[in-house]
């Protein structure tokens, strides 16, 4: 398996490679509200990447949308990040925004990029160190998009789905937002879930922050693993999803996409207003 999560003991040994690259994804705050306690406290060396102002086109009217390639190549190359760089995200909630930041780096064909299990949390949990301050001193990167495909599907894709049912959607928000019985985060639109779509809830892949083991991951995506369709993970904007994506990464390396609207696109497109 390749090393798509990297613990805090192996993040500290290697702090001082100078090929490693880490990345602060932590959010201000999730769609729900939800705040870290851990604010103004950054892992040594850490660079922030703004996924909200720098890494999302800001023109679409959809939360989080997937930037186009030169946005993402300039503002990585802004960050100082090489085309030989090893790249470690994480965030203050633990596992929350860095596998979206791990999927786009993967999706622009950036291979040595990894998740720290646990984050920020875990971090300061095993008693290591803390600054206040985001490392700000490094040269110019050369990162450049080196893939062919970018691994996201759009609306037309999830539309067309339902009544070709050649992808397997797999909705990573809670079980009432699923169903209908919870109320979305984002006020304007109903809750509910894409046809033909299944839910896996991204807390179920987690055990006090981190990753669950490799074995209760594997019992969690046998019946996917199983089917012989192709995966779209979905959430409410693109962000939960990638943990449920790079949870089922850890068990079997299969074709993925991302459905980059998600429910919020889905829903607003099919007038789905409260």
């Amino acid at each position: 398996m390749k090393d798509y999560i990297v613990s805090v003991d192996w993040l500290k040994d290697n702090l001082d490679d100078d090929n490693l690259v880490i990345l602060d994804s932590s959010p201000i705050s999730t769609a729900n509200g939800s705040e870290s306690k851990f604010k103004n406290q950054v892992i040594p060396k850490a660079r922030h990447f703004d996924l909200k102002n720098q890494f999302s086109d800001l023109e679409s009217e959809f939360p989080n949308t997937f930037p186009s390639p030169s946005q993402f190549e300039w503002a990585s190359q802004r960050l100082g990040i090489n085309k030989s760089s090893k790249i470690v995200i994480y965030d203050n909630l633990g596992i929350h925004t860095s596998p979206r930041v791990w999927w786009m780096f993967k999706a622009f064909g950036h291979e040595d990029v990894s998740v720290l299990n646990g984050g920020l949390p875990e971090w300061i949990k095993q008693g290591n160190q803390t600054v206040n301050e985001y490392e700000s001193t490094f040269d110019t990167g050369d990162f450049t998009f080196s893939g062919e495909e970018i691994d996201i599907k759009y609306y037309e894709d999830i539309l067309r789905n339902i009544d070709s049912d050649k992808y397997l959607l797999v909705d990573a928000r809670s079980i009432g937002r699923f169903e209908g019985t919870e109320s979305e985060p984002r006020k304007s639109i109903k809750s509910g879930h894409i046809p033909r779509s299944i839910n896996i809830p991204y807390t179920e892949v987690l055990e006090n922050g981190l990753f669950k083991s490799t074995k209760e991951l594997t019992e969690i995506f046998k019946s996917i693993k199983e089917d012989k369709r192709e995966l779209v993970f979905t959430c409410g904007s693109g962000v939960t999803a990638c943990i449920i994506l790079l949870a089922s990464e850890l068990v079997f390396q299969d074709k993925k996409y991302v459905f980059d609207g998600s429910w919020t696109e889905w829903a607003t497109r099919q007038n789905l207003l409260t």
